[in-house]
């Protein structure tokens, strides 16, 4: 069953360089990035995922982009914030390999963190 309000992806640059200057939260598994967007820009709940070759060949950067792509399928429509771009920034070795509730875990604790921030 798909939710109704399963973010936008992000797939342009600038989109992903506006988040790298924002708000930030580490977790064992991964980093987030997060910025409330201003006046002018899309609305609606929008995420990015990205894993730099440090965290392996092609393989392994794509087991660890699925499995960030479910956390925030599981995650954001609830805890998310509308207005709001995130950016979920793997990690080498943990984010392929940690259990599937930690990084559960790990999402709600970020946003929380990040949302008390802002």
């Amino acid at each position: 069953m798909r939710l109704s309000r399963f973010p936008q992806v992000l797939t342009k640059r600038a989109d992903f360089v506006r988040a790298s200057s924002a708000l930030r939260a580490s977790t064992t598994g991964f980093t987030l990035q997060a910025r409330p967007r201003e006046g002018g820009e899309p609305e609606g709940l929008r995420v990015g995922f990205t894993c730099s070759k440090k965290v392996g060949n092609a393989v392994a950067r794509n087991r660890a982009k699925r499995r960030l792509r479910e956390v925030a399928r599981a995650v954001l429509p609830a805890e998310g914030r509308e207005g709001w771009d995130y950016v979920l920034i793997g990690r080498p070795e943990v984010t392929a390999t940690l259990p599937f509730d930690q990084l559960l875990a790990d999402l709600s604790h970020a946003l929380a963190r990040v949302h008390a921030k802002a």
